[in-house]
């Protein structure tokens, strides 16, 4: 940008330099004509008064360079065409060639320096302010790509935060219980429930950092209402802490689809819907039609954040602990199957999630 800036003013400066050199051989031009025609007229001339051009200093010369009349104080030479001084130049005409005894005719002119001058400035402001508005653009675009990033490590440090917390809790419980030597059934329920609470943490974090590709080729169909039962075996000591009662309602059906990926889907919907329900409140577990419905008494979820739910590390609300990945692996999952879901929330009262298969 300084070369550019160089190049121009360098440019414009000898423009100048040639529009004012050009309009003072102009004015020497006509004042040299008007001398010529009234000496070959014998017209009488007065040199101190006809021949004052405005804005420029003139003086005539004669034979032995000597000044006839002008104001131009300082000493010409006047070999020169053209004498550049500090604050403005002078033009050099002999083409009088000595009528009237004027031999030579200089011109000084005093605005070249000043519109060099004000050239200067006008481009220095004008690439100040070409520069700020550079310096502007690449800040806000500095920011708009540093955003995403920010973002994205806020959420990892958000994320390995929960993480902690979500691992500390079950771990805590099984120290906790394993204090005595001799544990009773409460303890040892305590335990195996945490054990299968770090297992699950575990699992949902294989899964997301870890998956790998299927072969859809090897899918066998599994019975889902068997396995719906297989897992709420799990879950009754977690619903029964908060006095929760699971209905169900199904019917046989069987799907293609990997029995862990299936259990990872239904784990979190169940996971969920025990987690933000209401103390003493009810889910409604239905497989029937080829859909499955899951639906709580709970907290519910704003319809401003219902779009967000399934992004990865996303919480909607801070009521219980988690790290947001649960609804992210339902998504995915449900995307490898062709499994639509769809989901009603109503805020503080409850929240229906149905996967169509």
């Amino acid at each position: 940008m300084t070369l550019i800036a160089f190049l121009y003013f360098e440019n414009q400066q000898k423009l100048y330099f040639d529009l004012t050199k050009s309009r003072m051989q102009n004015i020497a031009s006509k004042i040299a004509s008007k001398i010529i025609v009234a000496h070959m007229n014998g017209i009488k001339v007065d040199i101190s008064g006809d021949f004052e051009p405005k804005d420029y200093k003139l003086a005539f010369y004669d034979n032995s360079g000597e000044k006839v009349y002008g104001n131009i104080d300082e000493k010409i030479d006047l070999k020169k065409d053209i004498i550049e001084e500090e604050n403005s130049f002078v033009l050099v005409d002999k083409s009088t060639f000595g009528h009237l005894g004027i031999y030579a005719i200089a011109i000084k002119e005093h605005f070249y320096s000043k519109q060099i001058k004000e050239l200067e400035i006008n481009i220095i402001v004008l690439f100040f302010l070409i520069y700020s508005i550079i310096a502007l653009i690449g800040f806000y675009l500095a920011k708009l790509f540093i955003k995403p990033i920010k973002e994205e490590r806020d959420k990892l440090n958000n994320f390995i935060k929960d993480t902690t917390h979500e691992l500390n809790t079950p771990i805590s419980a099984i120290l906790m219980s394993t204090e005595g030597k001799d544990l009773n059934s409460k303890q040892i329920e305590r335990v195996r429930l945490s054990a299968k609470r770090v297992s699950e943490i575990y699992k949902d974090l294989t899964y997301v950092f870890l998956q790998k590709d299927f072969e859809k080729e090897d899918l066998k169909e599994i019975s889902l209402d068997e396995v719906i039962k297989e897992q709420l075996l799990y879950f009754e000591p977690l619903a029964n802490k908060k006095k929760i009662k699971i209905n169900l309602d199904m019917e046989e059906y069987s799907y293609k689809i990997l029995k862990e990926d299936f259990i990872r889907v239904f784990n979190n919907l169940v996971s969920n819907a025990i987690k933000y329900n209401k103390i003493n409140g009810t889910i409604f577990i239905t497989l029937k039609n080829n859909k499955l419905t899951i639906k709580d008494t709970g907290i519910g979820i704003q319809q401003t954040k219902i779009n967000d739910i399934f992004k990865r590390y996303y919480r909607a609300t801070s009521y219980q602990g988690g790290f947001g990945i649960g609804l992210s692996i339902v998504n995915e999952i449900s995307k490898k199957y062709n499994i639509k879901i769809d989901i009603n929330s109503i805020y503080d009262e409850s929240t229906t999630i149905t996967l169509n298969f």
